[in-house]
């Protein structure tokens, strides 16, 4: 019963938020603040999902804006979860094929994010290139998936260097994010899902990475990699604590 009752409250604040934010973009279209406004409407929403979202931003992030941030994709929940790390002046890349999502995906095109499509390489290549236009005319930081798609629990997949290609023309530092396993962890029957951990890790300036595109997104991806295992380490000393105050 739970879980119905979340899934019903999900749709109604989807199509809720939608109509609304589809309002808003009628009056000021393809605007980088308004998926700042938008992502933090359904960051909110990991409330349902009964679970609390700490995120941690390094001093040094806004600072170092514009830049591109990279970070680990996992499932679908991590529209309700990693999206309210998002900050002001941001915008995201993601599939072509989310436009055709009813509700969501109008919204996702008119607020301003960038639309790649993977089955044409020359047109992929010219979003990456409008993607890097972006950052240096419009001063607009880019957050990519450089996976490429959720993990679904097989931990961190390889990394696309598209994301690094983007950074290294722009001439803008890297910033990975980082979110503590979700999945398998959260269960619509289940009152009280837990903690869930973002880390906004400090940026890696652009100095910082001056060697071959495809051994800096190897770097990254270990340096992130190890960040993930602290923070599921740390979301699971919260579950141990849990667990000694009940047999105690």
């Amino acid at each position: 019963m739970l879980a119905f009752i979340r899934i019903v409250l999900l749709l109604c604040f989807i199509v809720i938020a939608s109509t609304i934010g589809l309002l808003i973009c009628l009056v000021r279209p393809f605007r980088a603040d308004n998926v700042a406004l938008f992502a933090g409407w359904y960051g909110k929403v990991s409330r349902l999902f009964g679970v609390k979202v700490e995120i941690r931003y390094h001093p040094a992030v806004q600072a170092a804006m514009p830049c591109v941030f990279v970070a680990n994709h996992q499932n679908n929940y991590d529209l309700f979860t990693i999206s309210g790390a998002l900050l002001k002046g941001t915008v995201t890349i993601g599939k072509k094929s989310l436009k055709f999502i009813p509700f969501f995906g109008q919204l996702y095109w008119l607020s301003g994010n960038i639309l790649i499509d993977r089955n044409n390489k020359s047109r992929a290549v010219g979003t990456m290139q409008g993607a890097v236009e972006r950052i240096v005319k419009d001063k607009v930081s880019v957050w990519v998936f450089p996976e490429g798609t959720r993990s679904y629990g097989r931990g961190l997949l390889p990394f696309k260097t598209g994301a690094f290609h983007i950074a290294q023309q722009a001439g803008v530092p890297i910033v990975p994010i980082c979110m503590s396993q979700t999945h398998g962890n959260i269960k619509l029957n289940r009152w009280n899902n837990g903690r869930i951990i973002i880390e906004v890790m400090a940026p890696l300036m652009p100095e910082d990475f001056a060697v071959p595109v495809r051994e800096v997104a190897e770097q990254v991806r270990n340096l992130m990699q190890e960040k993930i295992g602290a923070l599921d380490s740390e979301v699971a000393s919260d579950y141990t604590a849990a667990q000694s105050k009940v047999t105690g």
